[in-house]
């Protein structure tokens, strides 16, 4: 299990910084949180019922919270605060963001959808 070591939120360039104890840096963009929020409400409760997010490459995020010493809870300006994102969630979507991200793309070019 990793542990952050550092966490910056960059306001004007809309990214999470997320510094690890394996060395791992990442930087999410609130966008990609966003559509990935780990919340039964985009997730779903099992495989096939995950919900499509579009429209949110504009988003926002209004606060960050620590949630014990194990995740944070995100909230955005769309209203969406229902995730918690754990530090293995953050670390898993660091190490998978470009594949994560591409598929996400062909998700809304196949459904019609823009960013």
């Amino acid at each position: 299990m990793t542990n952050p070591t550092d966490i910056v939120l960059h306001q004007k360039s809309k990214v999470l910084e997320i510094a690890f104890d394996d060395g791992s840096r990442f930087n999410l963009p609130f966008e990609f949180l966003r559509v990935h929020s780990p919340s039964a409400e985009v997730q779903g409760h099992g495989p096939g019922q995950e919900t499509l997010q579009f429209g949110k490459k504009d988003v926002n995020i209004t606060s960050v919270e620590p949630v014990g010493s194990y995740a944070l809870q995100i909230t955005f300006d769309d209203g969406h605060d229902s995730g918690l994102y754990s530090w293995e969630t953050l670390h898993r979507f660091g190490k998978n963001q470009d594949d994560m991200w591409q598929e996400y793309l062909a998700q809304l070019k196949a459904a019609g959808k823009s960013r």
